[in-house]
């Protein structure tokens, strides 16, 4: 039997969530199995339309992005995409990380 994987991405600036997705630079890709981190990566965000960005997560399979604020039309392409989309999140991404596998990242430690 095969463990699921969950795929999450979290744009990041200096060692931060980015303050806004829609122009982001670089994700932190990590995949997730049985609530380990099993893979994780640095990934360059292209520039451009908002399409460009929701196809490119699409394409890394990502399952969840976590992030500070997004534009609607961005947000609306992604969970059309079948990615869920926890905006308003700030902090530090390896906590921010943590704190989301822990199921504790809705605290207002981490709200924008």
């Amino acid at each position: 039997m095969q463990m699921m994987t969950t795929t999450i991405a979290i744009p990041i600036w200096q060692g931060r969530v980015s303050p806004v997705f829609d122009v982001a630079g670089n994700l932190l890709v990590a995949e997730v199995a049985a609530g380990r981190i099993e893979n994780r990566q640095r990934v360059p965000l292209p520039a451009g339309h908002p399409i460009d960005r929701a196809r490119r997560l699409t394409e890394l399979k990502a399952d969840v992005l976590i992030c500070g604020a997004i534009s609607r039309p961005l947000e609306i392409a992604l969970t059309d995409a079948g990615i869920e989309v926890v905006p308003r999140i700030c902090g530090d991404t390896e906590q921010v990380l943590a704190a989301y596998l822990e199921g504790n990242l809705v605290t207002t430690e981490f709200l924008m």
